[in-house]
């Protein structure tokens, strides 16, 4: 193996990625922000924003995912040159985000009843239950604008998402900080003013999308005269198609995160309250993967439109190598500073408090050590999980992580937290279970189908659908 075939992709991998990366960091600092400010709080007030953001994040997981389904089409037929089919997905996929947003709000509103129960502790229930119900409505602008997002992305125009989220989140700080302590004029509202800095930026973030966007000279055709007459079934199918089990997938791997958080919640507040902290930082780190994983979309997606598989698979191997390297930088990070790092979410000069934060951290700590490994495979399974989107293979691989995650993760996870003395690190060492062999079977699906693909063109066979 020639390894410089690899490392000269890295500059151009970068450079599409760092904009998705910095855009995906302002996301997960939006939960950061919120679980700083509300940390100072108290732990039982970060414990009731960790068990509504959990049902927040179920939903959260089957819009973006869904909206991901633009992203492999736009890029494949930006490749073909094809502008008819770039505004065609465009228009369907905000039309079905659009859609998607407002019955996910629903969703969750009526989904509160799950917190008693999965026999959450009462006190945080009760303040966890009014934050959702803002919280959850900000999942319709968030939506909306992931379909503006994955149609940017596919056109390889990464920079403006970012623009949108470094926007929302000077908004977002600004609010919290005003009506969580109730600075001047501005009510003390504790979390519901977390929840209300939440839904303005995230509505903030549409507003710039559309008109940054629609003022792009490229993009000006794809913006005028939209009509229902142009919605078709069978474009409608295509993207629902794809949509879905791509949804599927991100669910998956969410909602055993979020078990995790629940299983925390069983074992006590203190234990919660720490798996949040260990997982925003460990969120945090995985956006660089996750922006690594758009970039293995739109360029897999294009090589795919151009018919060039040979150097189809050296663009994603490219991918996977770089993800792997910036992983292990964070794991070694993360195994420095895994007692320096807890304690910043929480008030360690409050008195009141100090046992239980001083328990907080301590598990803390623990959990990040956990983190540092299970991220490698994390980042492993993501940037392979995106090079198989950018091929439109996306219902195998939704089988592949059911089972890594439901087969085999989330057993472990229950069995060493709740029947052990590990407790929440058993939870998480479940995790690294169910993230490792993901990570391995879908790289094994990616090996197979780009060795088929392969094959066939070099008998001069044109490839047949690879998803079937």
């Amino acid at each position: 193996m020639n390894i410089s075939q690899y490392t000269k992709e890295f500059r151009y991998n970068l450079k599409l990625a760092y904009p998705v990366i910095l855009g995906m960091l302002g996301h997960t600092l939006i939960g950061i922000v919120d679980n700083i400010m509300v940390g100072k709080l108290g732990s039982t007030e970060l414990a009731a924003v960790s068990l509504g953001n959990s049902l927040i994040f179920v939903a959260m997981s089957i819009g973006i995912g869904f909206s991901t389904a633009l992203t492999p089409i736009i890029g494949e037929a930006d490749a073909e040159k094809d502008n008819n089919k770039i505004r065609s997905a465009f228009h369907h996929g905000m039309l079905l985000c659009t859609i998607l947003g407002f019955a996910l709000f629903g969703m969750v509103v009526l989904a509160k009843p799950i917190m008693e129960m999965l026999h959450q502790p009462k006190e945080v229930i009760e303040l966890a239950k009014p934050y959702l119900d803002w919280v959850a409505f900000s999942l319709v602008p968030l939506i909306i604008y992931q379909g503006y997002k994955q149609f940017a992305d596919g056109l390889s125009m990464t920079k403006y998402s970012m623009y949108a989220i470094v926007g929302a989140n000077i908004i977002h700080v600004i609010i919290n900080y005003l009506l969580i302590y109730g600075i001047w004029i501005f009510p003390k509202m504790g979390i519901i003013g977390a929840a209300l800095g939440t839904v303005i930026s995230r509505i903030a973030m549409v507003v710039f999308m559309h008109f940054i966007l629609a003022k792009q000279e490229r993009l000006k055709q794809y913006f005028k005269g939209f009509s229902f007459d142009e919605i078709k079934k069978a474009t409608i199918v295509k993207i629902v198609n794809l949509g879905m089990p791509s949804a599927m997938q991100m669910l998956f791997e969410v909602v055993l995160f979020t078990a995790a958080i629940w299983l925390c919640g069983n074992i006590g507040k203190t234990s919660q309250a720490a798996n949040q902290i260990a997982l925003s930082l460990a969120s945090m780190t995985f956006m660089f993967a996750m922006g690594l994983s758009v970039v293995s979309m739109i360029r897999i997606s294009n090589q795919k439109g151009l018919q060039d598989y040979k150097n189809l698979v050296v663009v994603a191997r490219s991918i996977f190598l770089l993800a792997i390297i910036i992983e292990v930088v964070f794991a070694v990070l993360f195994v420095v500073f895994h007692q320096i790092l807890p304690p910043l979410f929480m008030d360690m000069k409050d008195q009141v408090q100090l046992v239980d934060n001083t328990e907080v951290v301590t598990i803390a700590a623990k959990l990040l050590l956990v983190a540092a490994i299970f991220q490698i495979s994390d980042g492993i399974q993501v940037v392979v999980l995106g090079a198989l989107r950018g091929l439109q293979d996306v219902k195998i691989p939704m089988y592949i992580t059911f089972v890594a995650y439901w087969i085999i993760g989330f057993p472990i996870s229950y069995y060493l937290g709740e029947y052990t003395d590990f407790k929440a690190v058993g939870v998480w060492l479940g995790l690294l279970a169910g993230l490792t062999a993901a990570a391995l079977f879908l790289y094994i699906r990616f090996h197979y189908l780009t060795k088929s693909l392969i094959l066939k063109d070099s008998l001069k066979i044109s490839p047949n659908d690879t998803t079937k």
